[in-house]
């Protein structure tokens, strides 16, 4: 079994937000906090380490308490960017990830990740749904091997940027969880909206 000390955990903060306006996705509130305060706080218990990727407003980011880092790449190259650098930046052999938009995910997702991940001998196991009968895989809820820094960096480098299309190069572990409704995130002010309690 993977023990929780080995795993580095990564909030996903350093996006362009385009689709809320351009505002920056983690300090919008929910139930009164930013919604990466909520995602920190569902993810440190789960994790030995935390961090935050982002690329604006460090300042407001570094007031969490955990180390946040900003892309490598340049223009807000996407979630491969912010793996790219927690990978870089983690210490553990293993990497998870969750979104800063989505703040009632699962508080047994990396224990269950973590499981799938070791019973299957598998570089990345990922959380998926069901939507009408058909298994979605939600991505940037994933567990990862550290040791896949190198070929990740290889891909960016190509100029590839989906993240399906680099996911799909490893040993990947679909894990699906019943509750759909604990992935949902806010990519708009009305989903934002529709978010709250």
């Amino acid at each position: 079994m993977i023990d929780k000390t080995d795993i580095t955990g990564l909030i996903l903060a350093g996006g362009r937000g385009s689709r809320m306006g351009g505002v920056d996705k983690g300090l919008q509130n929910y139930q009164g906090m930013p919604m990466a305060i909520h995602a920190l706080l569902r993810l440190s218990p789960q994790v030995g380490h935390a961090m935050i990727n982002a690329n604006r407003n460090l300042g407001a980011y570094e007031a969490m308490g955990v180390p946040v880092w900003p892309d490598t790449l340049p223009d807000f190259a996407g979630p491969l960017a912010g793996l790219a650098v927690g990978l870089e930046r983690c210490d553990t052999p293993y990497l998870a990830t969750v979104p800063c938009d989505c703040p009632r995910f699962p508080l047994d997702l990396v224990e269950r990740l973590a499981a799938e991940l070791d019973h299957h001998d598998a570089d990345i196991a990922m959380a998926a749904t069901r939507h009408n009968g058909q298994l979605r895989t939600q991505p940037v809820f994933c567990l990862m091997k550290t040791a896949l820094l190198p070929s990740l960096l290889t891909f960016l480098q190509g100029g590839q940027r989906k993240i399906d299309a680099w996911t799909a190069q490893h040993r990947c572990v679909e894990v699906c969880f019943d509750d759909a409704q604990a992935f949902a995130g806010a990519n708009t002010l009305a989903e934002l909206q529709q978010l709250q309690p």
